[in-house]
């Protein structure tokens, strides 16, 4: 029998509306390959059904799941963006009852940030047997060590029910120390993850990444060599998982910090991705451009070994440094996401509690530019300070940077960051479905600002998406980097109408 099967629900349709056919991209299952790799390495059989990769049905999927026969099925909740693991629970709960109702002969446990923000509230599901608390590294082996029910009572990590609804959260666990990161998760089990032709083909990339060319988005693959931040930004939950207090009202900020692998097991997970013929690469650390100590080795390996990939990592605005973006654009990391968030510094200061310094954002862009990298622009709008105002201020800085692309999200108090805790203590009128919590839904329903409500700030947000990317300034900069078809597809984008049931769609 299998010990575990690591389940992808199918979330994209409800997430992303129509942009989930073309668009959006499609990344494998970080936190299941983890897993998997952790899993097996103690001796375990494991699986993983990736639902969303290989766009099953709820019903394809529950086929697929009694044909394995598992002990355990573990959905393994993240979200492509790292703040949405939230939204994740869209798909997890539509085929979590129907599996519930239909198959009956394995535990149905979940792990994910969303679990780790609110464990009591997603165990009150009545498809829900089990949670693992934080990451679930050593919860998880504590599980599959055991008989999966009355062992339950004694195993560190996870939460669970008796009598059908009393909910019980035992001891947590601690998280995986950095002494052991690559020793109790050695690696991606890339070999168990489905594909068409070749590995990885059913994954794509952000159609930016691919400098808006849908020919190169495929294979693609997106990896950790750090988790954590060590920032507590008011609006992020990213923290969450590290999670080790079972305490009402903790959040991100409570647990902020990072841990490492080592630049040895990187380079050896980048070798097989590049064996696998992987070019489109995507670095999800929260903060790469942060420890040089441990980037700098892997740039100088992928350089030397001549991988030829094509990357992007995270950066802050004020962790970037200007000795070192030679270096990254060497190694092929063509594009920096960059933390803007908002146009006004009472603002940005406000929801980055402080730690933003006063910095030139024009002169940084200009730097990364300068090296021949691109920029993804991250912009916030509807931060509890903003008003019409401030959120003109961040459009126009937007505008006036042009980067190469831009991520424009409305603000969501996202369950796990201090913002939803803040929300929750004033009383504030919150999402009361998964839907309302997706940036890009039908149903999606923003924080409400000390001067806005939800329907302004997801009207401007939707009228400065569309601003920015039908700007002809910002047109004409896509034909003259990627070219004449690329910008067309930027255009084609942008008929792809979102409809919001807040505005009357």
């Amino acid at each position: 029998m299998l010990d575990v099967l690591f389940v992808t629900p199918n979330s994209s349709k409800k997430s992303y509306q129509d942009l989930s056919v073309t668009y959006s991209a499609i990344e494998p299952p970080t936190w299941s390959l983890l897993l998997a790799e952790s899993s097996r390495s103690k001796g375990f059989n494991v699986a993983i059904l990736d639902a969303e990769a290989e766009r099953l049905t709820d019903e394809e999927t529950i086929k697929k799941i009694k044909d394995h026969k598992p002990r355990l099925i573990l959905f393994v909740l993240y979200g492509q963006n790292p703040n949405s693991g939230t939204t994740s629970m869209i798909g997890a709960s539509d085929l979590g009852e129907k599996l519930k109702l239909d198959y009956l002969d394995s535990k149905i446990a979940l792990v994910g940030s969303h679990i780790s923000a609110l464990p009591k509230e997603v165990l009150k599901l009545k498809w829900v047997d089990i949670v693992l608390l934080n990451e679930g590294v050593y919860a998880l082996l504590n599980l599959l060590r055991g008989n999966l029910n009355e062992d339950l009572r004694k195993t560190k990590g996870i939460g669970y029910k008796i009598d059908n609804d009393k909910i019980i959260l035992n001891e947590p666990e601690i998280v995986v120390p950095q002494e052991r990161m690559d020793i109790d998760m050695p690696g991606y089990a890339w070999d168990l993850l489905p594909y068409n032709k070749k590995p990885l083909d059913l994954y794509r990339a952000h159609f930016w990444h691919a400098g808006f060319d849908h020919s190169k988005r495929t294979p693609f693959a997106a990896i950790y060599t750090s988790l954590g931040c060590q920032f507590a930004c008011s609006f992020c939950m990213i923290n969450i998982v590290n999670r080790v207090n079972n305490d009402d009202n903790i959040d991100a900020s409570h647990s902020r910090g990072m841990r490492f692998w080592s630049p040895e097991w990187v380079k050896k997970e980048l070798k097989k991705l590049a064996d696998l013929e992987v070019k489109t690469l995507r670095i999800s650390d929260e903060m790469f451009f942060l420890n040089r100590k441990y980037y700098k080795p892997i740039l100088e390996d992928i350089v030397e070994n001549q991988f030829d990939f094509n990357m992007w990592a995270y950066s802050r605005i004020d962790t970037v440094r200007k000795d070192m973006l030679d270096i990254f654009k060497k190694a092929g990391v063509n594009w920096i996401a960059l933390g803007v968030e908002a146009g006004n510094q009472v603002v940005r200061q406000e929801v980055s509690k402080g730690s933003f310094k006063e910095i030139n954002i024009r002169e940084v862009c200009k730097s990364i530019q300068d090296n021949d990298i691109n920029i993804i622009s991250n912009y916030i709008f509807g931060f509890p300070e903003d008003d019409l105002d401030t959120m003109n201020e961040t459009l126009d800085l937007a505008l006036e940077l042009n980067t190469e692309t831009a991520n424009m999200y409305p603000c969501q108090a996202l369950p796990g960051s201090p913002l939803y805790t803040k929300a929750i203590i004033e009383g504030l009128d919150l999402p009361k479905t998964f839907n309302e919590f997706a940036f890009l839904s039908y149903e999606s329903k923003p924080l409400s600002t000390n001067f806005l409500s939800s329907k302004e700030v997801l009207r401007f947000r939707d009228y400065a998406w569309n601003k920015y990317f039908t700007n002809e300034k910002y047109l004409n900069l896509v034909e003259k980097k990627f070219g004449l078809q690329e910008k067309q597809n930027v255009i084609d984008m942008t008929k792809i109408k979102l409809k919001r049931k807040l505005l009357g769609d």
